[in-house]
C-alpha cells in the first residue's frame, strides 16, 4: 500500500524511541516521551496559493525534521506507524 500526501502534507516515519539512557539504563514504556523527530517518506505537491501556482514543500524524502510533541494524524501503513503532518506543522531539519 503506496500512501501519497495531498497539497502541503508530509509524511513522517517517527524516529524510534530511545529506550536506554546513555548510563545504560533501561526505561520503562511508560517512561519514555513521544519521538518528536522523524524521516520524511513522501511530499505532496505543495501549497496551491490563491493565483492557482504552487509552492513546492521546502522538505524532500529522506530528510529527518522536528515536529511537535501532538502534532498531525497517526497512520499505520504495513504494521509501522506513520505521521501525516502540514508542512506548517514542522518545526526543523535535522542535518
Amino acid at each position: 500500500m503506496a500512501v501519497t500526501p495531498l497539497e502541503d502534507r508530509i509524511l513522517i516515519k517517527p524516529l524510534e524511541r530511545e529506550t536506554q539512557t546513555e548510563s545504560g539504563i533501561f526505561l520503562p514504556e511508560s517512561a519514555t516521551e513521544k519521538p518528536m523527530q522523524g524521516k520524511v517518506v513522501a511530499t505532496g505537491p505543495g501549497k496551491l496559493l490563491d493565483n492557482g501556482e504552487r509552492v513546492k514543500p521546502s522538505v524532500t524524502k529522506g530528510d529527518v525534521v522536528v515536529f511537535g510533541k501532538y502534532s498531525g494524524t497517526e497512520i499505520e501503513i504495513k504494521g509501522t506507524a506513520h505521521l501525516i503532518v502540514r508542512e506548517s506543522e514542522l518545526l526543523g531539519m535535522i542535518g
